[in-house]
């Protein structure tokens, strides 16, 4: 199967909600309004589909366009993993802030998430000398 790949699509909200519960991330799919405000506030949005028109993938975040670029969000489908799908998302952002001096990220720390990332050419900041610093304002709703 193949997909195709479109900058600047907000996808309709039930196609948000379903592929953000497909990788479980609940922190998004309990509040959708507040997810839908999100999308149409970054900075960027790429979307994958396939040529079924599925949402398969999508990669967000915020950028000034000249010192940073923070990739907030990059998922795709548990069906549509290991297909290339991330790596075309992730390409698509990281050409066309090619020029911005610095790209962030925060993820999990698994050996698959790690090997990913390094693959594109991100190095984590422990082998830097460096330290990242986060402040999460997440509420959890048990």
């Amino acid at each position: 199967m193949t997909f195709h790949l479109t900058a600047g699509e907000i996808p309709e909200l039930d196609e948000l909600l379903s592929l953000y519960a497909s990788v479980d991330w609940t922190a998004y799919t309990r509040d959708p309004e507040a997810l839908a405000r999100a999308l149409r506030q970054s900075s960027f949005v790429w979307t994958t589909r396939s040529n079924g028109g599925k949402l398969v993938g999508l990669v967000r975040g915020l950028s000034d366009d000249v010192s940073i670029l923070f990739v907030q969000d990059i998922l795709v489908s548990p069906d549509w993993q290991r297909r290339g799908v991330g790596r075309a998302l992730m390409g698509a952002v990281l050409d066309h802030y090619a020029h911005v001096m610095q790209t962030a990220l925060l993820t999990d720390d698994g050996s698959e998430q790690r090997a990913f990332y390094e693959s594109l050419g991100f190095g984590n900041t422990r082998n830097l000398g460096l330290n990242a610093f986060y402040r999460a304002n997440m509420q959890t709703n048990s």
